[in-house]
């Protein structure tokens, strides 16, 4: 019998670095049964954090994924959880993860409040259209403010912050909450080992008043939502009931115009129970989300597939994994039809057949094997041949591409070699491996030194793959500094004539071009290539080899070597020779014509632009603005939060390495900072002739 979807919640849970994310999962899971012994991330216990790494530096570097129960009302509801990292190297995980949600639960800390990762997971799940709840996480620390997180939100978001709960204290006299849908007080004890850790009594007397005045708030709030309940608000607001409000909050939540602000402290244990009955309440079930829309291949139509069993097959691989048991693991959020072990699906990017030989419901690094999933689920397969994340998967007679998974641009890079020549292959065969997993790691080869150089998000995340390298692949390796990942782009529009003629007895080589070569138009990725040949001067079948010169061009620039994200080529006009002309002759000339005329269109060297954000006591401001000004580094805003002080600032990567121990030292260790890429932007002069000269010296060491 298929079961009913509406029970289902497809959810994550995402937040800054120390929100609290990874306890609160561990809390959820012991609550649901799913563990008998809650696990803690700073002794290194968590259940969902199962990587060496993650256990022994505190924080989340892969998405896990895992299935527990919950009853609520009387129904059995099935949660498909996934825990995200909340490192800005990480990500590409976060991203993967919220493409395949339907719901999720951004978690902010009582003290902290809006962090620069939760603006960015915040407009990753705009992004994604994902309804979510707020939860104010560690409300017994020293600091705590429910209700100023709450104001930030809606500063920050535009979102209507809407508190359903109230905190009964805070800092170290956090007792409970009140629930204002409910008008009742739950008292939590701190208790590990029994699952109902709470009372139920009536709200204290000191904040009866306070508890009424949030709660018409909240009914007017959520009245002036839906028609009906605004009609029975403007005759008795007291005949709304908890029922009516939990219907309307959860209508408003999944069309995103509220979001439900819960609280507690997963640490302790208070206010976890009340946070999974409102998932279950208010965010959506694969039934409330609109039907996947994607292209059919054979007809380049729109369609859109149902989340139903009745409905052929259609799911997005989302991550790949490597276990060191079961071998490549490939997680598919199933959108349409069902899918059983053993049987065959159809990637339309490849476009093979694949045969699923097992599939799993996952429970962080374990599986447990599964004969069928259907609609609405979260899984993992093996057998995949090849497969790549973002990969759609669909029934054979019944293709559908879902829409592409974009991800940011690697910004940084490092050179590695094995220590001994016998790790040669299997440093190659680990790379390959890791970079499949993720997509925001490359790995490529240095035409000119040879060397292989693996890029990334940032110094933290090559840290990682270095040590996973060294740990699960066993491969030791040498690597050098890091290195930035500089790009090329040209500034003015020239016109070129090339003409490349070769004689070298026999049959020669002839081909003759003339072109503008420029910038592409704005919003042009890649080569903008336009062909405006009249009368044939070049044969029709040699213009793709001409454009195929001009793009491979574009992965050395005529300047230092690095890649140009996008250029405008325009074919005037040309020649040919009846019998020397040939398509690789065209190609040559097109790649020469490239190197000769990018100097002349104005090329410059392009550095990646870092938004730093760093969070300092008051007294070490001052030095804290010098040295970022020291690092080339444009201060953006400078903002109160709390005690502290927030600055922001835009600043060249290439500035920024080891960053984070010279912060120590000017703050005595009392600053933190955080960095993601904003974009690319020109090199200086004087810095662009040093980029320059190293890598042509570079050269000459090799030539």
């Amino acid at each position: 019998m298929a079961r009913d979807l509406k029970y289902t919640r497809n959810i994550g849970i995402m937040a800054h670095i120390d929100a609290g994310k990874t306890t609160t999962s561990e809390r959820i899971l012991f609550y649901t049964g799913k563990t008998h012994k809650i696990g803690e991330t700073h002794e290194g216990g968590a259940t969902m954090d199962w990587m060496v790494q993650e256990q022994e530096r505190g924080i989340t570097i892969t998405s896990a994924a895992t299935t527990a129960f919950w009853n609520y009302k009387g129904n059995q509801y099935q949660i498909n959880l996934i825990d995200t990292p909340g490192h800005v190297d990480f990500t590409v995980e976060v991203e993967r993860s919220l493409r395949v949600l339907d719901g999720a639960v951004a978690t902010f800390c009582a003290v902290g409040g809006v962090e620069p990762q939760s603006e960015t997971v915040w407009r990753q799940a705009d992004k994604y259209n994902v309804p979510r709840i707020g939860y104010v996480n560690k409300m017994d620390r020293t600091g705590a403010d429910f209700f100023a997180v709450c104001a930030q939100i809606k500063e920050h978001f535009g979102a209507t912050a809407l508190p359903v709960v109230l905190p009964i204290g805070s800092e170290d006299k956090f007792e409970g909450i009140v629930d204002l849908i409910y008008n009742h007080a739950l008292y939590y004890y701190d208790d590990k080992t029994v699952r109902d850790n709470f009372e139920i009594k009536e709200i204290p007397a000191f904040m009866q008043a306070e508890a009424a005045e949030w709660r018409a708030k909240l009914i007017e709030e959520v009245a002036a939502t839906d028609d009906a309940l605004m009609e029975k608000f403007f005759e008795d607001p007291d005949s709304i009931t908890p029922d009516e409000l939990i219907a309307a909050i959860r209508v408003a939540t999944i069309n995103m115009t509220l979001v439900p602000m819960m609280c507690g402290s997963s640490f302790h244990n208070k206010g976890v129970q009340k946070l999974l009955d409102y998932v279950m309440a208010f965010l959506p079930s694969p039934l409330d989300v609109p039907a996947v829309e994607g292209v059919n291949p054979k007809t380049d139509e729109m369609e859109k597939r149902e989340a139903s069993v009745n409905d052929p097959f259609c799911g997005l691989a989302f991550k790949i994994a490597t276990d060191p048991f079961v071998g490549r693991l490939c997680f598919i959020r199933v959108y349409s039809g069902a899918l059983d072990a053993g049987s065959y699906v159809y990637n339309a990017r490849s476009g093979k057949r694949e045969r699923i030989s097992r599939i799993y419901q996952m429970h962080a690094n374990k599986q447990n094997p599964m004969e069928r999933v259907e609609a609405g689920d979260i899984c993992a397969a093996i057998g995949f041949k090849e497969i790549r994340t973002g990969d759609t998967l669909t029934a054979e007679n019944a293709p559908i591409v879902l829409e592409q998974m974009t991800f940011p641009e690697p910004v940084i890079g490092l050179a590695v070699e094995p220590k001994t020549q016998k790790d040669l292959d299997k440093l190659g065969i680990a790379l390959a491996k890791l970079a499949e997993e993720d997509p925001t790691f490359t790995v490529r080869t240095d035409e000119e030194s040879g060397q292989t150089i693996i890029s990334g998000m940032g110094e933290l995340h090559l840290d990682i793959i270095v040590d996973r390298l060294r740990r699960e692949f066993g491969v030791e390796i040498n690597q050098g500094a890091p290195q930035v990942n500089y790009k090329e782009a040209l500034t003015q529009t020239v016109q070129h004539r090339e003409v490349f003629k070769k004689q070298t007895g026999g049959r020669g080589k002839f081909a003759d071009i003339i072109f503008e070569i420029g910038p592409a138009d704005e919003g042009v990725t890649g080569l903008q290539f336009v062909d405006e040949v009249k009368g044939g001067n070049v044969p029709k079948e040699y213009i793709p080899a001409v454009q195929k010169g001009f793009e491979s061009a574009m992965a050395n620039g005529a300047l230092a070597g690095y890649t140009i994200d996008s250029m405008k080529v325009t074919l005037k006009d040309g020649s040919f020779h009846p019998v020397d002309s040939d398509q690789l002759s065209f190609e040559i000339c097109a790649r020469n014509g490239f190197r000769q005329s990018a100097p002349k269109a104005g090329s410059v060297i392009m550095e990646p632009m870092m938004n730093v954000e760093v969070v300092t006591p008051e007294e070490s401001m001052g030095d804290i603005i010098g040295d970022l000004n020291k690092r080339r580094g444009q201060i953006q805003g400078m903002e109160s939060k709390g005690t502290a002080r927030v600055v922001k600032a835009r600043v060249p990567l290439s500035e920024m390495f080891g960053y984070v121990t010279v912060l120590r030292t000017i703050s005595s260790g009392r600053a933190t900072s955080s960095m993601e890429f904003s974009h690319f932007e020109e090199v200086p002069a004087n810095l662009a002739k040093e980029i320059i000269e190293k890598s042509s010296g570079r050269r000459k060491d090799l030539e």
